[in-house]
């Protein structure tokens, strides 16, 4: 039996399981080496000799992390939550519930989307967020479900389409993989490769919104808890001035340098400068990053792992060979099943950057047989890559805006977030992301 299919298999069945991903990766990238004959020590050396693939991402994700939590200590995203109550009023008094419900849905998907691109806090922003204005959207009969979906699109459809923030990370893992798989992605933009895909992504929301979830439901005001972490953090105007420069030097380092690990580096340094993060707390800043990343990271390492024993067993040409041979010339054919593979893949694994090392080993030969250009590969990559990070259980796109709604125990992980995420993102992506490698 073809050892990739064993090994991707194995690591799917295992990933459903709930056994951890990166154990899962590793297991499968075992029986992967040993089913393709290169022998236990062959096998450990193989994946071993992988690891360094991703290695300059997950250390971009830890600076890239380190430099969220030290914008959250200055106040910025506490300003725009506080701008936003105020915005809405906390309880819509002495205004018509239309307009405060277009008001806060608007300000939820203002504030995800820029915590991906323009400031890179990522998920940080949930917790400061959703949990004080649970009331607000109790009080306007606001379903829940509605609001998975906003938050779910913001942290997940600008990094696929705009290259800032954690969008460079996600466009550098495409190409660089496609490179490493032997395609050149030279002069290609996976800006214009992505832009279907995020339309139809787009196009679910609005339905999401404005059909599916757009009814009245009940909650109950049940009191919520306070902790450390969802206390306001204090800020001045000295303060957000220079969050907002580090925000522009991150920015335009990324811009001239094309590093993010040099570009939070350089909005790290203006907000210590600043004395808003004091130089003897960089340490345990940068331990607070690498703990919220860690997790894509660690992923990531394994999966160049497993995707260096998938291509060193040699097997990927037979999958290629099969393949080309079943489908023909059909390249509508072909690309609708690799999308439903990285479907699969990613259901598993639960993060669209860490399946992109392991389905680009399998793609890019395929793609090349069946004569896709170097735009419709990142377009079938990047969505195949995408599509099973929304909808997914132990995606942080789908954890984040639970672990805010769910502050007072009335939303469910998997009924009111994995599944509408998966039904209105993932079906569109699906379609759209077809025609995207078909028309380009």
């Amino acid at each position: 039996m073809n050892a990739v299919i064993i090994a991707v298999l194995l690591m799917i069945i295992l990933s459903l399981m709930r056994v951890h991903v990166v154990i899962a990766l590793i297991i499968g990238a075992l029986a992967g080496g040993l089913f393709g004959g290169l022998g236990m020590e062959g096998t450990i050396a193989t994946f071993s000799e992988g690891l360094g693939e991703n290695a300059e991402i997950a250390l971009s994700y830890a600076v890239l992390g380190a430099f969220a939590v030290a914008l959250t200590r200055t106040g910025l995203p506490q300003l725009l939550v506080d701008g936003a109550v105020r915005l809405i009023g906390r309880k819509g008094e002495s205004r018509s519930k239309t307009l405060p419900k277009v008001l806060i849905l608007f300000v939820i998907f203002l504030i995800s989307c820029m915590s991906q691109n323009v400031i890179p806090i990522h998920i940080a922003f949930i917790p400061i967020l959703i949990p004080p204005i649970l009331q607000v959207l109790n009080e306007l009969l606001i379903d829940r479900r509605a609001v998975a979906s906003i938050m779910t699109f913001g942290l997940k459809a600008p990094y696929m389409l705009l290259p800032f923030g954690f969008g460079a990370l996600f466009h550098n893992i495409v190409l660089e993989n496609m490179e490493l798989n032997g395609m050149d992605p030279a002069g290609s933009s996976m800006s214009l490769a992505m832009l279907l895909p995020t339309a139809g992504m787009f196009l679910g929301l609005l339905v999401a919104v404005f059909i599916t979830y757009r009814k009245q439901r009940t909650y109950k005001n049940v009191p919520i808890e306070s902790d450390n972490t969802n206390k306001p953090v204090s800020y001045t105007v000295y303060s957000i001035i220079f969050a907002i420069l580090a925000v522009i030097a991150t920015v335009i380092v990324q811009i001239i340098y094309g590093s993010m690990i040099f570009a939070g580096l350089a909005g790290l340094i203006i907000l210590v400068f600043s004395r808003n993060v004091r130089f003897k707390e960089s340490d345990a800043l940068l331990t607070d990053g690498m703990k919220m990343m860690a997790f894509i990271a660690f992923v990531m390492i394994a999966a160049a792992g497993f995707a260096e024993v998938i291509r060193e067993t040699g097997h990927v040409e037979q999958i290629v060979d099969a393949s080309t041979a079943w489908m023909g010339d059909s390249q509508g054919l072909a690309a609708i099943v690799m999308i439903l593979v990285g479907l699969l893949i990613t259901m598993g694994i639960g993060s669209s950057f860490a399946t992109v090392p392991i389905i680009a080993a399998l793609f890019v030969p395929i793609c090349a047989a069946m004569g896709f250009s170097p735009l419709a590969t990142i377009a079938l990559i990047g969505t195949a890559g995408a599509i099973g990070d929304a909808g997914a259980p132990a995606s942080d796109s789908t954890l984040g805006p639970t672990a805010g709604l769910n502050a007072d125990g009335q939303h469910n992980h998997i009924w009111d977030t994995c599944v509408p995420t998966f039904l209105h993102f993932n079906i569109p992506l699906v379609i759209f992301g077809w025609l995207a490698a078909v028309i380009l």
